[in-house]
C-alpha cells in the first residue's frame, strides 16, 4: 500500500510541476497579447499550490515528521489569507471581511494553517452570495479560526467525498500542546446564515 501511495505522490508532484509550467506560459501570453488572464493564472496557481500542500501533508503523515510549529502573529496570518483571496472574490462580487480579535502570536504551522484557511475561503467562494467572513479569536485555551459564508449551507455534514477535509482534519490533529489536539468542524447556521468552517488549535 505504501508503495502505491508513493507512486501516486510522484504523479501528483509531476502534475504540480506541469501546472506551474502552464502558469508561466499563460503569463507570457498575457504579456505578449496584452490581455488580462489573471483569473486563469489564479486558478492554475491555486491548483498547483494545493497539490504542493497535499504532498507536504502526505510526507508528514507518511513519515511521521513534525510540524513546523512557530509563534505566528494571528492578524498577519489573517491578512495573508485576505491578500491571497480578496482580488479573486471581488471579481465574483463577493466581499471578504476580516474580524481578527486574537492580537497576539500563537504556536502553529503557518504554511499548513494558511493553506487550510485559503482552501476554506475558496470553497466558501463557490457558494457565497455576497459575503465571506474570516474571524479569529481566543476561546479558553484555544485559538479559533472561522470561515463563514452567506450561502445555502451544506446539504450534508460533513460533505460527502471530502478527501481534502480528511487531510485537513489530520493536519489539525497534528497540532498538539499539553496533550491537547487541534480539531476541525463543519456546520451550518454560521453568523452569516450559511456554512461555517471552524479550526481550533491548542
Amino acid at each position: 500500500m505504501h508503495r502505491l501511495l508513493d507512486i501516486l505522490a510522484s504523479g501528483i508532484h509531476d502534475t504540480k510541476n506541469q501546472l506551474f509550467s502552464a502558469e508561466s506560459l499563460v503569463a507570457a501570453s498575457e504579456a505578449e497579447q496584452q490581455i488580462d488572464l489573471s483569473e486563469v493564472r489564479y486558478a492554475i496557481e491555486s491548483a498547483a499550490n494545493r497539490l504542493s500542500r497535499t504532498l507536504a501533508a502526505y510526507q508528514l503523515m507518511r513519515h511521521g515528521a513534525q510540524l513546523a510549529i512557530v509563534p505566528v502573529i494571528v492578524p498577519d496570518l489573517c491578512a495573508e489569507v485576505a491578500l491571497a483571496q480578496k482580488h479573486h472574490l471581488a471579481n465574483s462580487g463577493i466581499t471578504l471581511t476580516i474580524d481578527c480579535q486574537a492580537l497576539d502570536d500563537w504556536p502553529l504551522d503557518r504554511d499548513l494553517v494558511t493553506d487550510m484557511l485559503n482552501n476554506a475561503v475558496q470553497n466558501a467562494g463557490r457558494v457565497a452570495r455576497r459575503e465571506i467572513r474570516l474571524s479569529a479569536f481566543e476561546q479558553g485555551n484555544e485559538l479559533v479560526l472561522r470561515v463563514e459564508d452567506d450561502g445555502p449551507g451544506f446539504s450534508t455534514i460533513p460533505p460527502a467525498g471530502g478527501t481534502g477535509l480528511i487531510v485537513a482534519e489530520k493536519l489539525a490533529e497534528l497540532h498538539v500542546r499539553q496533550h491537547r489536539h487541534g480539531s476541525l468542524k463543519l456546520s451550518n447556521g454560521g453568523a452569516l446564515g450559511g456554512a461555517c468552517f471552524e479550526l481550533r488549535l491548542p
